[in-house]
């Protein structure tokens, strides 16, 4: 029985040594680490959780917890599954890496496009009128002309990141990029 204690102690061990490193990756990636941490023990978990029974594994507060848990539904790293008898909300983690990944890296880079296209239309609003100017120091408008440059440039890029993002929300980029088989 002693041995046995050791093992389970030794499992422990080592699902907290993973579910570290998903925070601390979660973290890299400006999600709070502990949303990350909440994700990896849900990974672990063979069932689904209540919010009570996450904040006692994790020692966190209700709050802290409830936000967490919307947060990982954002991006479907967290689903709600309904109990038959249970009045409390259950949620099970999404497992399969490749579709969180796929979730969570399509929705930030969505995020990130959205965000820099408006404001290079801020931006060429701005600048289009200083280019066409009859009255601007000629400096002025050259300057103007190398950020519109620039600026259609970036166009480029976020127009192959959007087609890059679609591909992971589709799954279309592991037809390029295979899963490999398990081992």
């Amino acid at each position: 029985m002693a041995r046995s204690k050791g093992y389970e102690e030794q499992l422990e061990q080592a699902k907290d040594i993973v579910i570290n490193s998903i925070g601390e990756t979660m973290d890299l990636y400006g999600v709070n680490r502990s949303v990350g941490n909440l994700y990896g023990t849900m990974v672990f978990e063979q069932k689904s959780m209540t919010l009570d029974e996450m904040r006692y594994e994790l020692q966190m507060s209700k709050p802290s917890m409830s936000a967490g848990v919307k947060k990982l539904q954002e991006f479907d790293g967290v689903k709600q599954q309904f109990i038959r008898g249970s009045r409390k909300q259950h949620f099970t983690a999404e497992k399969d890496f490749f579709t969180f990944f796929g979730n969570f890296f399509s929705l930030k880079w969505k995020r990130e496009i959205k965000l820099n296209i408006e404001a290079i239309h801020k931006a060429e609003n701005i600048l289009n009128p200083i280019v066409h100017s009859n009255t601007a120091a000629p400096e002025i408008i050259e300057e103007a002309q190398e950020v519109l440059i620039q600026i259609e440039h970036s166009k480029v890029y976020y127009a192959w990141l959007s087609t890059l993002s679609d591909a992971l929300a589709s799954g279309k980029i592991f037809d390029y990029f295979p899963i490999p088989e398990d081992k």
